[in-house]
């Protein structure tokens, strides 16, 4: 089985704003299909649409991705 890498947060950013991905797949005119790939990181969306779902969730776009830095302490 292939472990998959968790890349993006739409998912959690969706649950902290009390939104689902059909409400969000109506505001970006996407399919529900292709919302709920993006929020089991089976696909990624385009860094143009990451923007956009920003705007529409009224965060920073960087909320949206994992870090890809560990924090050293």
């Amino acid at each position: 089985m292939v472990k998959r890498k968790h890349i993006n947060r739409v998912k959690i950013v969706l649950a902290e704003k009390a939104k689902t991905n059909k409400w969000l797949a109506e505001q970006l005119g996407k399919s529900l299909t292709t919302v709920s790939r993006w929020c089991t990181n089976e696909t990624q969306p385009s860094i143009e649409t990451v923007v956009e779902i920003a705007e529409i969730l009224d965060v920073d776009a960087r909320e949206l991705i994992v870090s890809t830095k560990q924090n050293k302490q």
